[in-house]
């Protein structure tokens, strides 16, 4: 994989790549020195391309995100000669998850990709996978603890933040309420994304209030929507919202609907799925951040095979961000995430 571009405007005009503090960065095929670590620790020697195995585990079986991921993970796995199964729980849970990783420690597989539901509670079943000698490498969210797994590929999510907190600070002007609404506390991706929004607003638009962060943590629609329209209420200046992903941006865009404001309080959101397209079509929302999923689950069969054979691994790879408006929605359709991998 040769490209890697952290953050593309697409034509948009919402804030400078230099602002975000963002360079290029190769993949491992020309990746610098700083950048790689040797193939990791303890495990058998180097495998051979006909005995290559892997396991994808992704957050949610279902999420059109992770069917992307799985499209990238296939079709590089078959181009390496990889022997790949995938699977992953029916919603983004620790319980849900946990079982799938722990069947990993005993079927051994070569290399382990995976998505943990979050930063923490995964890492002792995740300890014992790799102390099995399966080289784990994490894709889209990872783990807190830097002695797991021997590569890191996701957006660079803080920027990503900071780019959806610039892009809603011009949309309003510089002025108003705007609320925060994510997922539970945990989860690497959207704690860093809501990191970065909050950040950057505070310190380009301080005419702008931000309310408290409120957490989504049944991981449900609904929950989304009962915050939104509590903000609604509770707060006559409300003029914006940051959804820091899809299960958020869905319940707060019923929300928005339900009490009328749709279009008025305007909302930016992470993620390209099909909801988050018909919100822009419809003016519910007015910017997504896309990212390239399929790139993701690509380089993390990259990194394992470079593992698997004792070659060089990028211990963290950002995978591009794309912000998608309705004004170039219709260029950027290959940025929209899979519904099911029919569509790979």
């Amino acid at each position: 994989m040769s490209r890697r571009i952290p953050v593309r405007l697409s034509g948009l005009t919402l804030i400078a790549v230099a602002a975000l503090g963002l360079a290029a960065c190769s993949s491992s095929s020309s990746s610098s020195p700083a950048s790689s670590t040797p193939a990791a620790s303890g495990s058998s020697s180097p495998s051979s391309s006909s005995s290559m195995t892997a396991q994808l585990i992704v957050g949610n079986a279902s999420d059109p995100f992770y069917v992307t991921m799985e499209c990238g993970a296939e079709q590089e796995a078959a181009k390496l000669g990889v022997s790949l199964k995938v699977g992953g729980p029916p919603s983004f849970t620790v319980p849900g998850q946990k079982p799938l990783i722990d069947d990993v420690e005993v079927t051994k597989p070569g290399a382990l990709l995976v998505a943990p539901t979050d930063s923490a509670k995964l890492d002792s079943d995740l300890q014992a996978v790799q102390s099995n000698g399966t080289k784990i490498v994490f894709v889209d969210t990872s783990s807190s603890d830097t002695s797991l797994g021997v590569s890191r590929i996701s957006s660079d999510n803080v920027a990503g933040g900071q780019l959806a907190a610039d892009s809603l600070g011009k949309l309003l002007g510089g002025k108003g309420t705007v609320a925060v609404i994510s997922m539970a506390k945990g989860t690497s991706t959207t704690d860093a994304r809501v990191q970065g929004f909050e950040q950057e607003m505070q310190a380009k638009y301080p005419g702008i209030k931000l309310l408290a962060e409120q957490n989504d943590v049944a991981a449900t629609t609904t929950q989304a929507t009962t915050f939104i329209e509590s903000d609604i209420t509770a707060n006559s200046s409300l003029s914006g919202v940051f959804t820091a992903n899809t299960v958020t941006a869905q319940g707060v865009a019923a929300g928005l609907q339900h009490t009328g404001e749709a279009g008025k309080v305007k909302m930016v959101t992470f993620d390209a799925e099909p909801a988050e397209i018909q919100m822009l079509q419809s003016n519910v929302a007015q910017l997504v951040i896309a990212q390239e999923p399929a790139l993701e689950g690509a380089d993390g069969i990259e990194q394992a095979v470079n593992a698997l054979q004792g070659k060089p691994v990028t211990a963290n790879i950002p995978t591009p961000l794309i912000a998608i408006s309705s004004s170039n929605l219709s260029s950027e359709q290959q940025y929209v995430y899979k519904a099911s991998t029919a569509g790979c």
